[in-house]
């Protein structure tokens, strides 16, 4: 495994739409296993294919429910890992949520954006076999945000407002 380059905003490859994967082979995995050691690196919860240069539907998502709460700070929570390969939004909840978001490809920069408070997401994992899943709170916060990389949209699009955190705003996202 290696550590991939993040590249940064104004990059135009996070303006453009991705590319669908097709090919399931041997370099996908050794890429897809690269981008989970990059995103923990960085760190971050998630990471898209754009962030690193390449114009491919594939990100991974790894976060911990619960892992922003008070009382569950100092605690060791297990973390659920996702490949998402091709991921669409099947379904949105009518309700929406703002939240705070940064990302490894806008450093210094985060900001308010509305969301969906629930989806389901239909995708394909890492062997290409289909997954459908319901994700609701911040871990459909983090999908949401993903999956914008892969159609050329930042959070800052999507944002009420934007500011350079101090030190005890919220952690950026990916």
């Amino acid at each position: 495994m290696a550590l991939r380059q993040i590249v940064y905003l104004p990059a135009p490859i996070l303006r453009r739409k991705a590319k669908p994967v097709t090919k399931f082979d041997k370099d996908l995995q050794t890429l897809i296993d690269d981008m989970i050691e990059t995103m923990r690196e960085a760190p971050g919860v998630g990471l898209a294919a754009p962030q690193i240069d390449l114009p491919m539907q594939l990100a991974v998502i790894e976060y911990a429910e619960g892992e922003d709460e008070e009382e569950n700070e100092g605690k060791e929570l297990k973390k659920k890992l996702f490949v998402l390969i091709n991921p669409e939004i099947t379904k949105t909840s009518e309700e929406k949520v703002f939240g705070v978001e940064g990302c490894l490809s806008i450093p210094g920069l985060i900001g308010e954006v509305e969301r969906h408070e629930a989806i389901q997401v239909k995708a394909l994992n890492r062997h290409g076999q289909p997954v459908k899943l319901k994700v609701d709170g911040w871990m459909a916060r983090i999908f949401q945000h993903e999956i914008d990389h892969l159609n050329g949209v930042l959070f800052t699009d999507r944002a009420t407002r934007v500011w350079k955190p101090q030190e005890e705003d919220e952690t950026p996202l990916d």
